[in-house]
């Protein structure tokens, strides 16, 4: 098996990134996502404008996996952060040795090193959470935090529109 790359996405991979936004808005988001809202990150981000998308993947095809990575700032603060807004593995990628999520979180790591600028990344999820948090933790060192949601769940958006 060859050595699985992490690319810098182009805007040729827009309908591609966008049909695997919509998966990860399904499974992970915990309300009802706006294409239009996705199309305002995922753009600029495709045209390195304030941002970049890591693809593992070949272009044309299908992504693997991906993480969408913003330059924005912190609410009380003028300086610049590397955010994370998603990292999204298609589920037939998932649990294999090889490590695609792992290989996002380095990539991540690698742009916030070139930046000079502080990452901001973590987990919002109600689903394999605990085992997420660990790749986090391994990756990452220890949490800095952590997000609570009231009167919601990770995909229950979909359950309830159905």
């Amino acid at each position: 098996m060859s050595e699985l790359k992490v690319r810098v996405g182009t805007p040729e991979d827009l309908d591609s990134i966008m049909e695997l936004a919509l998966s990860a808005c399904t499974e992970n988001g915990f309300v009802e996502p706006s294409p239009i809202k996705l199309l305002q990150d995922i753009w600029p981000a495709l045209n390195l404008d304030k941002g970049l998308i890591g693809i593992i993947g070949e272009v044309g095809e299908r992504p693997e996996a991906a993480v969408l990575l913003r330059v924005g700032s912190m609410w009380y603060s003028d300086m610049d952060v590397l955010e994370e807004k998603a990292v999204f593995v298609q589920p037939e990628h998932r649990g294999a040795k090889i490590g695609r999520a792992r290989r996002l979180c380095d990539f991540s790591k690698q742009v916030s090193d070139k930046l000079g600028m502080p990452l901001i990344i973590g987990v919002l999820s109600n689903h394999r959470t605990k085992g997420k948090v660990r790749l986090y933790e391994r990756e990452f060192g220890e949490p800095s935090g952590a997000f609570f949601l009231y009167n919601a769940r990770t995909g229950g958006w979909k359950e309830a529109a159905e």
